[in-house]
């Protein structure tokens, strides 16, 4: 009995990745720093949109932690590959900041077609600019 609960167990981990994975580690996250401070960027609020055919649909939304951070940006169901986007909304946190900033909002599409794994969006910020990149 035990076997065949493992070998249950076993073979549902390997058909559905992308469910084993949501429920262990949430696959999104994201991260803003200010460059110009050398600072991370709390109190952004976080947007996450998924591609279906030509408009976006938004399928979570969050505001990052005092780090900076969105540990757990994807929602609760299984995790699907497809074309996502990430919309950090910025000009408030500067405008909170009394600073003036050329980017009301910075959206990042990325594509995902590996659901076994976790993707890190990482925003690297300043008033008149931005960089970004996959992280780990």
């Amino acid at each position: 009995m035990k076997k065949s609960v493992a070998a249950l167990s076993l073979s549902m981990l390997l058909a559905a990745p992308g469910m084993a994975l949501a429920a262990g580690k949430n696959p999104i996250s994201v991260h803003i720093l200010n460059q110009q401070t050398g600072m991370p960027a709390p109190h952004v609020a976080v947007t996450l949109e998924k591609k279906q055919g030509e408009k976006w649909t938004v399928l979570n939304t969050a505001s990052t932690d005092e780090d900076g951070r969105v540990a757990a940006l994807w929602p609760e169901k299984p995790f699907e590959a497809g074309d996502y986007r990430v919309i950090f909304k910025t000009g408030k946190y500067f405008a909170d900041r009394k600073q003036e900033s050329f980017f009301p909002e910075i959206p990042v599409e990325f594509h995902i077609s590996n659901t076994s794994t976790t993707y890190h969006v990482p925003l690297l910020l300043s008033q008149y600019g931005y960089s970004t990149y996959r992280g780990s």
